[in-house]
């Protein structure tokens, strides 16, 4: 009788040299002789046996069913054939043999299924199948229970997202850690997302300026994948499964803060159309009628008169429009940048030598702190690593380590967040005195020489709250430059600033 041979493996399995390809070949070529068969065919495969798209398979047995001549189609194993009980195909080639159109055999197993097989051995057929369904069973739930471990842990089953890489030391373990070359350059999509002032497409042009490529193909990075991290909790110290979103063990990127502010402009963008950013203007986004709250929209007249009108959400309230020019909404502007250009250089030595100062005071509180901080984490990670083996060895029940596991893991988020108020903290003296130089003494240059989205991020980072009042504008300066203007404004003998940058002050 002619014989063909089907050896598989899967991914799986292609580690075990027992059930490799050559091996499964060479037994069922030694069973053949044995048994008088004439090979005509070999088929060797690497597919999984238990899913349900098996497209090297069917067409191996679209040719098995249309063969004329009766055949013995050759197994190493029957779970070689299939672990999968309720597999179409087992039901086609079982329906075959019970035809006498073909012979099953199944070397290792020494089991042959034709017309004539008794129930026995019909049996041992069943029985063969159900155990390599369990195996397969067996398999995946020793998988999920190990991925559940590693999330309890706090563990990354997957690929590391880029920022992060996975490494394994000599001894095999494996583990994640930031990839110092790219995590900085992930942390800055973050950073300019952030302000507002960059579409996605705009923030993967300018990443793309400074560095970051794909590690495949050396290409920019897609739309899609500058999106994909943005939406990543990952980043601030958040792993999301298809089953749960965890607390991870590893160092974050950035900040929550950081990340929910990207979550908000990530929501407003999908809120505005599509032109918003097609004609870029200075004070775009930024304002809003002091009467009614609505924004104030732009448009360009005689194609290079620029002119402001609230956009008339509220009828009921502003009737009628009232148009002002971008130029007298920039005079207060330059009048204050203008003051603090011209603060003089001991002012500067002098807000600056305060800020170190203070830096210096309440570096060493924080660096307490976060140490008291720590200490008291890595505790609580040790209490529980004891309570999962006391869990395992019966030593507490489910209930009660599901409550202190809760309880701990609860305390553990909030010294992660208090952990981040800290570095917040600590760092924002060193962002207030860089600050204070950058602005003071190059805030006026820094606006003339630059382009309009770039003079729109540099007021959306001064100011808050601005508004206008018919065509009165009311800006007020964000938080330290507020304070830094006022105190650089008496004692130095500036002259006095007009009603516009009065109401800076006064509004804070």
């Amino acid at each position: 009788m002619k014989a063909i041979i089907l050896a598989r493996v899967s991914t799986e399995e292609q580690r075990d040299a027992g059930n490799s390809l050559p091996a499964q070949i060479e037994r069922l070529q030694d069973y053949c002789r044995r048994k008088g068969l004439d090979v005509i065919e070999k088929f060797s495969f690497d597919e999984s046996a238990y899913k349900t798209k098996r497209d090297e398979f069917d067409d191996i047995l679209k040719s098995i069913e249309q063969n004329k001549d009766k055949v013995a189609v050759c197994f190493d194993k029957v779970d070689r054939f299939s672990r999968n009980v309720f597999d179409k195909r087992v039901a086609m080639l079982y329906d075959l043999a019970m035809a006498d159109k073909i012979e099953l055999h199944f070397a290792s197993d020494n089991l042959v299924i034709t017309s004539s097989i008794s129930a026995v051995e019909k049996f041992h057929f069943g029985i063969n199948l159900g155990l390599a369904k369990y195996y397969s069973d067996a398999i995946s739930d020793n998988t999920r229970r190990a991925f559940e471990n590693k999330r309890r842990n706090g563990e990354w089953t997957g690929k590391a997202p880029i920022g992060y890489k996975n490494i394994q030391d000599d001894k095999g373990n494996k583990d994640i850690v930031l990839d110092e070359e790219r995590a900085h350059l992930v942390r800055r999509i973050f950073e300019l997302y952030a302000t507002g002032n960059y579409s996605i497409k705009k923030v993967r042009d300018q990443i793309t300026k400074d560095g970051l490529l794909s590690t495949q193909e050396g290409k920019p990075l897609a739309l899609s994948m500058i999106e994909y991290i943005l939406k990543n909790p990952f980043y601030h110290g958040m792993a999301r499964s298809t089953r749960e979103t965890y607390e991870h063990k590893y160092l974050p990127l950035i900040t929550k803060q950081l990340f929910d502010q990207c979550q908000q402009v990530l929501q407003s963008w999908g809120k505005k159309q599509f032109q918003y950013a097609a004609k870029p203007y200075i004070f775009r986004g930024l304002l809003r009628c002091a009467r009614c709250g609505c924004s104030m929209s732009p448009e360009t007249a005689k194609g290079k008169y620029v002119y402001y009108a609230c956009s008339n959400g509220k009828k009921d309230i502003c009737d009628t429009k009232v148009y002002v020019a971008e130029k007298d909404l920039l005079k207060p502007i330059y009048a204050i940048l203008g003051a603090l250009d011209k603060l003089p250089q001991e002012k500067i030595d002098e807000v600056v030598e305060g800020l170190k100062k203070s830096h210096e005071s309440k570096q060493a509180y924080h660096g307490n702190a976060l140490t008291g901080l720590r200490k008291e984490y890595d505790m609580l990670q040790q209490r529980l690593d004891k309570m999962y083996l006391d869990h395992l060895d019966g030593r507490i029940t489910q209930d009660a380590y599901d409550k202190y596991l809760q309880q701990f893991k609860g305390r553990q988020q909030n010294i992660n967040l208090l952990l981040s108020e800290h570095t917040d903290a600590d760092e924002s003296y060193i962002i207030a005195a860089t600050t204070v130089l950058n602005l003071a003494k190059r805030a006026l240059s820094l606006f003339e020489s630059s382009e309009v989205l770039e003079k729109r991020a540099l007021l959306n980072f001064l100011l808050q709250n601005s508004t206008v009042d018919g065509k009165k504008p009311c800006y007020a300066l964000r938080s330290p430059f507020d304070a830094i203007l006022a105190f650089a404004k008496r004692p130095t003998g500036l002259p006095d600033l007009d009603s516009n940058q009065d109401t800076l002050l006064q509004r804070q």
